[in-house]
């Protein structure tokens, strides 16, 4: 498995291109909104330059998978996982315990690769994207 860089507030351009490529027009972030991101505390990312990213952060004992995106030539290929694994493994180093996402009831191919790593659904949320789509709120341990 390729390890992933750290990214850090000069990646954010970089970042957010790979955002633009991976989400359609309303739910892109520009490179201000990913260096905020960036920038709270406990906040941190990962990126495969080229590939994608995972922005994450902890609070305390659980973390957040704030976005993670792979661009769609790079799909399919084990990225996802990779940054997904990369962030887990970040966020038990920083004490959490558990780590939720959020994620569209209609996005077969991210639950897939959420379920595939331990993640089960703990909630929804009606109606949370502009296409109308519920969020699913995921959650999975991270210490046994």
């Amino acid at each position: 498995m390729i390890a992933a860089d750290v990214a850090d507030v000069a990646d954010a351009p970089a970042l957010a291109a790979l955002h633009a490529a991976a989400f359609p027009g309303g739910e892109r972030w520009g490179p201000d909104a990913i260096r905020l991101m960036l920038e709270m505390p406990g906040a941190f990312g990962l990126h495969l330059p080229g590939q994608g990213f995972v922005l994450a952060r902890v609070a305390a004992d659980e973390a957040e998978i704030l976005t993670l995106a792979v661009v769609p030539e790079a799909r399919r290929q084990g990225h996802g996982g990779t940054l997904l694994a990369g962030a887990m493994a970040a966020a038990a180093a920083r004490g959490a315990a558990a780590m939720f996402l959020e994620v569209s009831e209609r996005n077969a191919a991210a639950r897939a690769l959420y379920a595939g790593s331990g993640f089960a659904e703990a909630g929804r949320r009606r109606r949370y994207y502009a296409d109308g789509a519920d969020a699913l709120v995921l959650r999975r341990e991270l210490r046994a």
